[in-house]
């Protein structure tokens, strides 16, 4: 079961794509419209919201496009992930189409932001983040559909060992 984490626009559609993929069983994602609700309520609502989305969940797949990086949202969603003991694991979305066709151009690394507390050193030397290989969007998403469950699996051996 995975908690998802990423910046809402512009990769709401981009996110809702590998949401659905449903290789990871038992994920029912929040709506859309659950977080359009709750932005607007303030922090501690917001960090409330992310809690009651994360309780059960097992890993955070971090969904990565062109401003992800170094966002508040994001960035609170890996901490708490990681101090709650849960998997995090990066995957890179340029590439995939949103619902207007485009695609997004390769973002920075947000665990690059993330400072692991006993190591001191950026949660990117501990997490892995993948770049799915393939020249369209149906091969990226194709890649991303064949080795989620598997990337998830690790990330959650990599927490467990850290």
């Amino acid at each position: 079961k995975c908690f998802y984490s990423f910046h809402y626009i512009p990769d709401c559609h981009r996110a809702a794509q590998i949401r659905q993929i449903g290789s990871i069983e038992g994920n029912k994602p929040a709506t859309d419209n659950d977080w359009e609700t709750i932005k607007g309520s303030g922090d501690a609502a917001i960090k409330q919201w992310i809690s009651s989305q994360m309780s059960g969940k097992t890993c955070t797949v971090v969904l990565i496009g062109s401003n992800t990086a170094n966002r508040k949202w994001i960035n609170y969603e890996i901490v708490k992930s990681w101090d709650a003991g849960m998997g995090v694991v990066g995957i890179y979305i340029d590439g995939i189409k949103n619902l207007s066709g485009e695609i997004s151009t390769k973002g920075k690394n947000p665990l690059d932001y993330i400072i692991h507390g006993t190591t001191k050193k950026p949660l990117s030397s501990i997490v892995k983040c993948y770049s799915p290989s393939g020249n369209t969007s149906k091969e990226k998403y194709a890649w991303i559909s064949q080795h989620l469950a598997n990337a998830v699996e690790e990330a959650i051996k990599i927490r467990k060992e850290n």
